[in-house]
């Protein structure tokens, strides 16, 4: 199956390269030319007149059956958010109501332009099988809680997404083992995670100093940050590691990451809402250590639209650093595409335009008032433009949006379905 795009300017996402009008040539599931103009027979020609055309963007940390609890628990601190409202919904979460909930998100996801994201849960099986259907890549890691001994249930279940899951949906599927937090996963079963990573070459998924009152959980039990605490378990020593959040970070701790594999899953949106607080991510860019975006669960965050949190991850730094030049247009753009992808370990596979990778990619309409005139399209798609002005979105060579339209989520079912179950899932919670 050929697919030739024809006539939009071309935002390949490669670092020094500008905008420019071109074609684009996909071939079954890959790009097979990017360029200013190509002349090839294809089975499907799509017009992109007026359109940008990019990577598909990438969120980096998100619990996607948390769409269930969206507006449900707002304006609340993180530990009663999560204590009162959260878990008790959760556990009345039953598989079907996963997979749905899984589904709603990659619905709003798809819409708004992202085609790839990792996410942390339980019932891995119901969130693969609704990526298999609905076409995006994901990486999935089953969330690890270690407040009671469950016999090894949990990892289990890890062990077995891994070896049942990775590769799968024709590769679109990756996996990671998903400790927790520190706060949530004490030293003997952490290293058990971290030991078995390291033999089979698994990376982890794990969130870290989201609040201040992890902070002084871990100070209280260990004496040291959670990143030390992570550091002297030996986390950052083999392993690729993707740190969901990174808001409390000392001086010391940027030191203590800077070079490690893998790197930070930045959530603005959900961190201001919750009143985390600003993330050093700035600091931690100037030290070498990757941050790419993530939007948290909606359950959250409330919107999974990554352009929300590429507007607010740039806005937050300026405002902190009080200098308008920190964190410009074009970096906010690649923490969403070109960093997220190095996040997940698939940078060899997206997050760019070339040819060789998966042609993994959104059309952006830009004839609407608020994209209009266009003196610097990195610029307006950073700082204008939102999940709405997603035309066409395409991974792994597949159509999954055109015209607005979903192409492989029936949309009515959809909103029966979580409509019916959302209501019992929060009945007496």
């Amino acid at each position: 199956m050929k697919t030739l795009i024809k006539n939009g300017t071309i935002l390949t996402m490669k670092e020094g390269e500008a905008p420019y009008k071109g074609d684009l040539l996909i071939e079954d599931t890959q790009i097979a030319a990017v360029a200013p103009e190509i002349e090839a027979e294809a089975d499907r020609i799509l017009l992109a007149d007026g359109m940008v055309i990019m990577p598909g963007l990438i969120n980096a940390h998100q619990h996607s059956p948390m769409s269930l609890l969206r507006g449900f628990s707002d304006d609340l601190k993180l530990m009663d958010w999560l204590e009162r409202k959260m878990l008790p919904a959760e556990a009345k979460m039953n598989p079907d109501d996963i997979y749905w909930g899984a589904k709603l998100a990659m619905a709003e996801m798809i819409r708004s332009g992202t085609t790839a994201f990792a996410d942390m849960y339980v019932g891995m099986d119901s969130i693969a099988e609704a990526v298999k259907e609905t076409g995006m890549r994901a990486s999935l890691s089953r969330g690890l809680v270690y407040l009671q001994d469950d016999g090894g249930k949990r990892m289990r279940e890890a062990v077995d997404l891994i070896d049942k899951w990775s590769g799968g949906a024709d590769g679109r599927i990756t996996t990671m083992l998903g400790p927790h937090a520190p706060y949530t996963c004490p030293p003997e079963p952490l290293q058990e995670v971290i030991e078995y990573a390291n033999t089979r070459g698994i990376p982890i998924h794990i969130h870290l100093a989201e609040t201040k009152e992890e902070v002084g959980i871990i100070r209280e039990r260990y004496n040291q940050t959670p990143t030390e605490y992570l550091y002297n378990l030996g986390l950052f020593e083999n392993s690729h590691v993707l740190l969901a959040h990174a808001v409390h970070l000392t001086r010391k701790d940027i030191r203590l990451l800077a070079g490690m594999k893998g790197g930070i899953a930045h959530n603005p949106v959900s961190n201001l809402k919750l009143g985390c607080g600003i993330a050093p991510i700035a600091e931690c860019m100037r030290q070498g250590i990757t941050v790419g975006l993530g939007t948290d669960g909606a359950g959250s965050a409330t919107t999974l639209d990554l352009f929300e949190e590429v507007k607010a991850a740039a806005w937050l730094q300026k405002l902190d650093y009080g200098d308008p030049t920190t964190l410009a247009a074009a970096q906010a753009l690649r923490m969403g595409t070109t960093r997220s992808a190095k996040l997940l370990r698939l940078d060899d596979a997206i997050g760019t335009l070339e040819a060789g990778k998966q042609a993994d990619l959104i059309m952006i309409d830009m004839r609407k008032p608020h994209l209009q005139p266009v003196h610097d399209v990195e610029s307006l798609l950073a700082y204008s433009a939102n999940g709405a002005d997603v035309d066409t979105v395409m991974a792994a060579g597949k159509l999954l949006m055109q015209a607005r339209r979903l192409l492989t989520i029936d949309e009515e079912e959809l909103f029966r379905e979580v409509s019916r179950r959302a209501k019992k899932i929060v009945a007496g919670v």
